[in-house]
């Protein structure tokens, strides 16, 4: 049976699973649970009328004891508008209501934080905009799911000015912090240094972007980075950017992937299946890293890329590979830090404390129970283990106390953290 056949077989038995799976016993996958008494006329009379009023009172008089007197404080929204759901493309807000449940379901298992999804029919940014402004209220953070770019970018920046509470687009910022943790460790294995290294990022959506951004802040150079799209290299030069592309723009005379590609330190791939030919990946620089993240298929699949370079270190999206490169081990936890520590927003700081959390976790001995989760005999920080497996229980304990430490130094926390 070739690769693709093998693919092909996985996928089909996979579908059919997921289809009952969401289906029985009953449909989706959340309920809404009651965490006080209700079993007595006088329970009933707390719950609601007339006793509901005294925290209401306390509200209307004071804002902030709804994080005393409600769910406010550990519930967030995870809202989207079904405009770029998962490989699918703009299926629309109804079709993205499995994706935004199952987001529920991780931010519930990991962090024990609740979640409303909310699929927004939208025809324009300002609608989506106002919708997540006028029910902003209720939650303690908002989660942005699945937007396209470059609409992603300015929905995020006008509601982080306009809401005293955290708003997170997972597609960029956790994405990036995932693949921040990983390149660091893998470029110290690889004897390599942030700052010299020669980049490509192939996908210059909101992961791309985004993953840029957060590497140049943490010390890669801005002409050492070199963003390839549809068009080819994203250079000063070219006049078809928007404004997120040129932000990300290199002074280069290279022009197409190959010649970004030729001599490069490191790959990450954000965009489609079966991008990078062998010979590309020959050319790269002596211990290359390879990124290639595109799911279910990689932009070069493993299998193929060992047999061109034994030097490098490689992570997929797949958690069948090595080196998952996978959000669960970042928005949960994120999350969970400024909930705890009341945070109005989640800034750079908070993000480079995750990027920093996930990255030393790698060095640490690793749990029986992770070893038992995957069926492994051993893991160690190596080349097969540069960011953390998912089901580690010790992330809750280090992201998310690092993330709420961030928010207490940089201001924006209104409560003390815990821990």
């Amino acid at each position: 049976m070739s690769n693709d056949e093998s693919f092909a077989h996985a996928d089909a038995e996979l579908n059919a699973a997921a289809l009952t799976y969401h289906a029985e016993p009953t449909p989706g996958k959340t309920a809404i649970e009651i965490k006080k008494p209700a079993s007595t006329q006088r329970d009933l009379s707390l719950a609601y009328t007339p006793g509901v009023a005294e925290p209401v009172r306390r509200i209307a008089e004071d804002p902030a004891a709804a994080y005393r007197y409600t769910n406010k404080g550990n519930l967030v929204a995870v809202i989207t508008d079904g405009s770029a759901v998962l490989g699918l493309g703009g299926v629309g807000p109804l079709a993205s209501k499995p994706v935004m449940e199952g987001k529920a379901v991780l931010f519930k298992h990991f962090a024990d934080i609740d979640v409303f999804d909310i699929e927004v029919y939208a025809r324009h940014p300002q609608e989506f905009i106002d919708t997540v402004r006028r029910i902003a209220p209720t939650f303690g953070g908002i989660n942005l799911e699945d937007i396209a770019a470059p609409h992603c970018f300015e929905i995020e920046q006008i509601l982080q000015e306009e809401l005293d509470i955290p708003v997170f687009h997972d597609d960029q910022h956790g994405t990036a912090i995932i693949i921040a943790a990983g390149l660091l460790n893998a470029l110290e294995l690889q004897q390599k240094k942030l700052e010299d290294a020669r980049i490509v990022v192939l996908g210059a959506g909101a992961a791309g972007i985004a993953a840029i951004r957060l590497l140049i802040t943490l010390g890669a150079h801005r002409n050492n980075i070199f963003a390839v799209d549809r068009q080819g290299v994203i250079h000063t030069g070219r006049r078809d950017l928007n404004p997120y592309k040129f932000g990300i723009a290199a002074d280069t005379e290279k022009r197409t992937l190959a010649d970004a590609m030729d001599g490069a330190d490191v790959f990450i791939g954000v965009s489609g299946p079966d991008l990078i030919p062998p010979a590309m990946l020959a050319s790269m620089a002596p211990r290359p890293i390879v990124f290639a993240l595109s799911n279910p298929v990689p932009e070069i699949r493993p299998e193929v890329a060992w047999k061109v370079r034994g030097d490098m270190i490689m992570a997929t999206g797949r958690s069948d590979y090595p080196n998952q490169v996978n959000n669960v081990l970042g928005f949960p936890f994120i999350f969970r830090g400024a909930l705890d520590a009341r945070a109005t927003r989640i800034n750079e700081e908070m993000q480079i404390a995750a990027v920093h959390a996930l990255k030393d976790l790698t060095h640490e001995p690793v749990p029986q129970s992770v070893l038992d989760a995957y069926g492994l005999d051993a893991l160690a920080h190596g080349p097969e283990y540069i960011i953390p497996k998912p089901f580690d229980p010790r992330l809750r304990g280090r992201v998310a106390p690092a993330v709420a430490a961030a928010a207490v130094r940089s201001g924006v926390a209104q409560a003390p953290a815990e821990g």
